[in-house]
């Protein structure tokens, strides 16, 4: 991998970890299943809720098919189309 994707990847982390507004939840499940591709991080989820792990958990079926590069760039991408700029 590239260290340039792994760059611009901890940077859209940073900026969505440092954002301050709510956010949709369908775009938090989406970064959500991409970091856990990009970390190879393929655990269950940790939710004390079931209804949350269910939607995690579908948000990473929906996303299953992506490699973990491709998932990097897929949050890089939707950050920067849909995060706005504070």
């Amino acid at each position: 991998m590239s260290e340039d994707l792994h760059t611009r990847f901890r940077q859209a982390v940073d900026r969505v970890n440092s954002y301050t507004k709510p956010l949709p939840a369908d775009f938090l499940l989406k970064l959500y299943a991409y970091y856990r591709i990009a970390n190879k991080d393929y655990s269950h989820p940790g939710s004390k809720k079931p209804l949350i792990n269910a939607f995690k958990a579908n948000a990473l079926i929906q996303a299953r098919n992506v490699t973990p590069e491709g998932a990097m760039q897929a949050y890089i991408d939707l950050v920067q189309r849909e995060l706005p700029k504070e």
